[in-house]
């Protein structure tokens, strides 16, 4: 049987404490376990067991090179049903100065955020299937700068988003 989907990720951070304190703040994540120098969060919606693992290995810990001297993760991404929820982290991202930049992939509408190790994170809600258009399908060759008011007015607040959709 194929690979179903990503289920956790796991990242070593500087201090697990304050990494906690940000994804539970920013994305609504709660702890399942936590142990000295660890914890193992969930997202709210989420029937994975964990679907974030935080290893601590302090403070001198030096910053990720990877993408730009060394080879690496990039980010992770995670997924909202509606726009609504997008906006609302939007505004979250924002208040914490860690939203760095928001992008209109055609087919999703993307958030881009740094945690407080400089680990980027993405958080997008896809267009739903349905509403796929020739159009929509042919703007994946651009990236935009993402009009969020836009799309709520194009789309509605509270249209569910086409999770896992692939074309």
């Amino acid at each position: 049987m194929p690979v179903q989907r990503l289920n956790h990720a796991v990242l070593y951070v500087r201090d697990v404490s304050r990494s906690v304190a940000f994804y539970q703040e920013a994305l609504g994540f709660r702890v399942v376990q936590a142990f000295s120098g660890a914890a193992f969060l969930q997202a709210e919606g989420s029937s994975n067991d964990h679907d974030l693992g935080l290893f601590q290995i302090g403070a001198q810990a030096g910053s990720s090179a990877a993408g730009r001297a060394t080879v690496g993760l990039y980010h992770l991404a995670w997924e909202v049903d509606t726009l609504a929820e997008l906006h609302r982290i939007a505004t979250t991202l924002t208040e914490m100065n860690a939203l760095v930049g928001a992008s209109d992939h055609s087919t999703t509408k993307a958030l881009y955020a740094k945690d407080p190790d400089g680990l980027e994170f993405e958080v997008s809600w896809l267009v739903p299937a349905d509403l796929l258009t020739d159009e929509i399908l042919e703007g994946r060759a651009q990236i935009r700068p993402l009009d969020l008011a836009k799309e709520l007015e194009r789309y509605g607040a509270q249209t569910r988003g086409g999770v896992g959709v692939s074309v």
